[in-house]
């Protein structure tokens, strides 16, 4: 396939910052392209919305996909953006807004009815301390409302690995035929979103995927981050959930994209997540050796934890372009030298699915 120009800086993964020193400097890097996204939205018509724009990873995916995206094509983010400074920051980067709010079913017929949807919006935290109505409305009456408002688009619905049972840390995961028997209602909500999703999908003959992500890595929020600050207030380490799947947010950003171009009819999940199983234990102690602090630990390694297998995922795209140890790097340093933290962690050491 012939390569289509960039029009912003492609990724290069031999080229590498040592380190992260600001925030604008993350962004930049978030919002960097590989030449496989270029080609893949090349490949595909028409414009692209992203649903749920202003929450932890929507900005970054609403930049990344308007740098890829071929001149002349528009990247549209909606949300109810109630901090007007995130919107004025995605303007500024070329990127369209609309505020809405998406349990609004007249607002959303009013959107434009674009090709291609990434839908990004969700519930986890309070859903289980007196927050289930809004949560189940959330995450399974909302992205209904989605699918029939944009029934003839490409729809790619964010997901969770945690939609699955709990997998022996002795094999390769939970792959997307496994059983989907979690514990909590956050979880067994995200199932719900996936099972409405289907359900007008095989209706209306919709194209997409199920994108179950595992732990998208920022350096101001996610595991890493987690753990390195923990190290650094010197608070002990949890690792009764000792294993996890992790994968740096701009790849987990790039695969929402790139899934665009390989939409199934009727919709079907994929895992997506970074290659390897981590133990947490040793996570925290690659963390204290580049800060040069000391990890204190508490309780102890279960046998089994959310992990996800995402061959799948690898066959269609290839392996992340950020290799671990680079993340741990940059978040080790990052965390040190005092960078800062959008104070959402991601309490993956909870077992009992409670929020």
């Amino acid at each position: 396939m012939t390569q289509i120009a960039p029009q912003h800086p492609v990724l290069d993964p031999s080229r590498l910052p040592q380190r992260i020193g600001s925030a604008e400097e993350l962004d930049d890097l978030l919002a960097r392209p590989s030449q496989a996204l270029i080609d893949d939205l090349a490949r595909i018509d028409g414009d692209i919305m992203v649903l749920g724009a202003s929450g932890k990873m929507g900005p970054s995916l609403a930049r990344l996909a308007r740098n890829a995206l071929p001149a002349g094509r528009r990247v549209i983010g909606v949300a109810r953006f109630t901090d007007p400074a995130a919107k004025a920051e995605l303007e500024q980067a070329g990127v369209e807004t609309i505020t809405c709010d998406l349990g609004d079913a007249t607002a959303l017929a009013q959107l434009p009815k674009v090709r291609n949807v990434i839908y990004m919006a969700g519930t986890k935290f309070g859903s289980s301390s007196g927050q289930q109505p809004a949560t189940w409305a959330a995450n399974t009456w909302m992205p209904g409302l989605v699918a029939e408002a944009f029934s003839d688009a490409r729809l790619v619905v964010f997901s969770t690995g945690c939609v699955y049972a709990f997998a022996n840390v002795s094999g390769l995961g939970s792959d997307e035929s496994s059983l989907l028997d979690p514990p909590g209602e956050y979880a067994q909500s995200c199932i719900g979103r996936e099972r409405i999703v289907e359900y007008f999908s095989e209706k209306h003959g919709t194209a997409g995927r199920i994108y179950r992500l595992n732990y998208a890595i920022d350096l101001r929020y996610g595991v890493l981050h987690d753990i390195a600050v923990k190290l650094r207030d010197g608070t002990p380490i949890d690792v009764t959930m000792g294993h996890v799947n992790i994968i740096w947010q701009g790849d987990a950003n790039a695969i929402a994209l790139r899934c665009l171009a390989e939409a199934t009819t009727p919709t079907t999940p994929l895992n997506v997540t970074g290659p390897e199983t981590l133990p947490v234990r040793w996570l925290a102690q690659e963390l204290a050796r580049r800060m040069g602090l000391k990890a204190v630990f508490t309780g102890e390694e279960a046998s089994k934890a959310w992990l996800s297998n995402a061959s799948e995922c690898f066959r269609l795209f290839g392996y992340p372009a950020i290799p671990l140890g680079r993340m741990l790097d940059w978040t080790a340093d990052w965390v040190a030298s005092g960078g800062t933290s959008l104070n959402k962690p991601t309490k993956f050491e909870v077992r009992d699915g409670a929020y």
